[in-house]
């Protein structure tokens, strides 16, 4: 008997971003798998089995779900967002390429989700609207010098950017340094765009002047998007709208 392994995003916090691909498939589990708060979001019935975990624990999450799956359960793996950004599809498939070879043959499929970027990007109006890129400041999983030296380059290159997981209380020194790094880089007033809870009732969103911005502004709930210099604001009655346009000028 062969089940099934899917790894759903559940997108940015708000039910009704949760798409209906995803709903369905958790309404079929026996099984759901993954870091506790996203876990939480998943209401409980009879026939379902919730697994919540520390968010420390992604390939002994991935091998568990695995292995239900290989008795025969219907498996769901859930990530805030999107599953396959910064979240739980690449360690399922870690732990396959490393896990016994009939795991390879399992039904996994990947559902995608909205992520807290793209949410952010669309409460602010379109800051990525031409070319960007997406960093994670966190150091737990690769070293500070990395993070800085992609910071550097995509400064230079005049990317928009998007950071996850800025500002913790553990490490809250990463992110006075990405603040310095990109002053000392971009030198000039291009917009920030602070987003909390992006898609929950306590949603705020911030718009600010690069040079203007401060290390307390973000948190880990905080998604961070950076104009280029070709980012723009309209300004008008209530919050701005900040996009950037298609082309270069």
């Amino acid at each position: 008997m062969t089940g099934a392994l899917y790894i759903a995003g559940l997108g940015p916090g708000s039910d009704d971003l949760v798409t209906p691909e995803v709903t369905a498939v958790l309404n079929q589990a026996t099984d759901i798998v993954g870091y506790i708060p996203y876990v939480a979001r998943v209401t409980e019935r009879p026939g379902l089995t919730l697994h919540p975990s520390d968010n420390r624990v992604e390939i002994d999450r991935s091998r568990h779900a695995l292995e239900m799956a290989s008795a025969g359960k219907n498996v769901v793996v859930v990530s805030s967002g999107d599953p396959g950004v910064f979240a739980m599809a690449s360690a399922v498939f870690e732990a396959v390429e490393n896990g016994p070879k009939e795991w390879r043959n399992l039904d996994i499929q990947v559902l995608p989700g909205i992520t807290a970027m793209l949410a952010a990007s669309a409460r602010a109006g379109a800051p990525l609207g031409h070319d960007f890129c997406t960093i994670n400041l966190s150091d737990n999983l690769k070293p500070w010098e990395l993070i800085e030296k992609r910071l550097r380059l995509a400064a230079k290159a005049d990317f928009a950017m998007a950071f996850y997981n800025p500002r913790s209380k553990s490490r809250p020194e990463g992110f006075v340094k990405t603040l310095d790094i990109l002053k000392d880089e971009c030198r000039d007033s291009r917009p920030v765009i602070f987003a909390r809870n992006v898609s929950r009732p306590d949603e705020e969103i911030r718009v600010v002047p690069l040079d203007q911005t401060t290390p307390d502004m973000a948190d880990m709930r905080t998604m961070v998007i950076v104009g280029s210099s070709q980012t723009r604001i309209i300004e008008r009655e209530g919050s701005p709208i900040v996009y950037t346009p298609r082309s270069v000028g």
